[in-house]
């Protein structure tokens, strides 16, 4: 789920657990990593199977489904006040339904699954830059440095894919689409609704999404769907292991005080991605991406790097 950190830190990061860390805690962070960062992958396989939108309308009513199932079963609480609920909404329409529409997207354009976590892993540094003008953030010296170097990083990388045939102008403006989408959508959720319940309002979110992406889905494409088991690992992956598991082991971690830790977990989600792309779709990085990756994960350090208060810490507003 994007943005999944802002929507679960303020229900769990305070308390942390006064037990010592099983089995479960201590391998969630490394799992999470694979789980997250294999995403990518499995929505490009899945693609093989249906055209983006409706791939993406079908993966949000199962998952609507199976997480009003979680919140009834947990008795988790649902918002009251429709000004919250409706803050909600808008929150899923751009981190789901634009986000994933415009990643998936670029996927269909053939940008690769690994450029694509590059470009989206540029949030954070997008995010703490935007944080000046729409939460009253100081944006430091050194956070500019890190978004001058983000960029130059992600030139690198497009510059050696789009050379050798592996995405498109229109992959990558789309890409870049989804990046502003989910930055949008964090700088949102942390002004007008950074409070709910992670299961109740998630389930708000990927309803109003699978709403949205269905009517676009029936509009524009022909809704063909071909079952094979490629396409059905792929779905049945993006539905339990990164839509679900993904997102309780977030909470997990969150709920043990470690959201810090967690933030650090994004950085690696690029070169994450771009390891399972090179192991199960054969996607390779030359020298130059290489070196645009690693460019671009100083500047990720950099905009996070602790002085004075960080996006994370960020002013927000009661919700309205």
């Amino acid at each position: 789920m994007a943005g999944a950190i802002s929507e679960t830190e303020a229900a769990g990061s305070s308390t942390a657990a006064l037990t010592a860390p099983g089995p479960v805690e201590r391998a969630a962070p490394a799992l999470f990593l694979l789980f997250w960062s294999s995403g990518f992958v499995a929505a490009k396989l899945g693609l093989e199977g249906a055209a983006p939108i409706t791939f993406l309308a079908l993966r949000f009513c199962i998952v609507t489904v199976l997480m009003l199932a979680i919140a009834l079963a947990l008795g988790a609480p649902w918002p009251r006040r429709p000004a919250q609920i409706g803050h909600i909404l808008v929150t899923g329409l751009i981190m789901q339904a634009i986000y994933f529409s415009a990643a998936y997207l670029a996927f269909d354009a053939g940008v690769t699954a690994g450029g694509l976590a590059l470009i989206v892993g540029m949030q954070p540094v997008v995010t703490a830059c935007l944080a000046a003008p729409f939460l009253g953030e100081r944006v430091r010296p050194l956070q500019i440095l890190g978004l001058v170097l983000g960029v130059a990083g992600i030139v690198l990388v497009l510059a050696e894919k789009l050379g050798a045939g592996l995405g498109s102008p229109f992959g990558v403006a789309v890409a870049v689409l989804a990046l502003f989408a989910i930055t949008t959508g964090t700088l949102y959720q942390k002004r007008f609704c950074p409070h709910f319940d992670l299961w109740t309002g998630g389930t708000l979110q990927f309803a109003i999404a699978a709403l949205a992406t269905g009517i676009v889905a029936l509009l524009v494409e022909d809704n063909a769907i071909t079952w094979t088991p490629a396409f059905t690992g792929a779905l049945a992956y993006l539905v339990l292991i990164n839509s679900i598991i993904a997102i309780a082991l977030l909470n997990l971690m969150l709920r043990r005080g470690e959201a810090g830790r967690i933030a650090s977990l994004f950085f690696l989600v690029p070169p994450g991605a771009a390891l399972v792309a090179y192991l199960v779709l054969g996607e390779t990085l030359g020298i130059t991406a290489l070196i645009g990756m690693a460019v671009a994960t100083v500047g990720v350090a950099l905009v996070m790097r602790r002085g004075g208060r960080d996006v994370s810490s960020a002013r927000r507003s009661p919700p309205r």
